[in-house]
Formats: structure tokens, C-alpha cells, sequence
């Protein structure tokens, strides 16, 4: 049976830009998370809004809501997310 990732196997995403794109970030702590943000960021419009956090407290997830305005853009803004010393994993 052909499971959805057999099918998207070697395919590139296409979407239309400009376009509105969602990155779930995850720290150790949300206002570390938010700075963290901000330096990847600066001062360009976005929405950060809670999203969940481990059970045990060691981890806290947020939603970043903003306009990507090209493919470039889209995989600078999580590259240098995923780099960030404060942030443990960008989806």
C-alpha cells in the first residue's frame, strides 16, 4: 500500500509567493524563544502565539506566523532558526 511520503517522494513543494508560512519553534523557555526570535527576525511583522509544552516543563513550543516572500526567504528564516544557540528544533 502507497503510504502520502511514497508520494511525495522526490517531489519539491510549490507554493505561490508571497505567502503566509508557519514555523513551530521550540525552546527550553518561552522568553527565550522570543528573543531568539527576534534576533532571527528583527523587526519584520510576524505573529508568535503559544503552542504547547512538554508535560515535564523542559520544553515550550510557539507558532511563528509571517509572510515569506520567496523560496530563498522561507529556508533562510528556518536555517537561521535551527541555528539559533537558544532554540532546540524548528518543524
Amino acid at each position: 500500500m502507497e503510504t502520502l511520503n511514497d508520494k511525495l517522494e522526490g517531489k519539491k513543494l510549490e507554493l505561490e509567493y508571497p505567502c503566509n508560512w508557519c514555523y513551530k519553534v521550540i525552546a527550553s523557555e518561552e522568553n527565550t524563544l522570543k528573543k531568539a526570535v527576534h534576533d532571527v527576525i528583527e523587526e519584520r511583522e510576524h505573529k508568535l502565539t503559544p503552542s504547547n509544552s512538554s508535560k515535564s516543563g523542559k520544553y515550550v513550543s510557539m507558532n511563528l506566523d509571517l509572510l515569506v516572500h520567496n523560496e530563498d526567504d522561507r529556508t533562510f528564516i528556518y536555517d537561521a532558526l535551527k541555528k539559533h544557540q537558544d532554540i532546540k528544533m524548528v518543524l
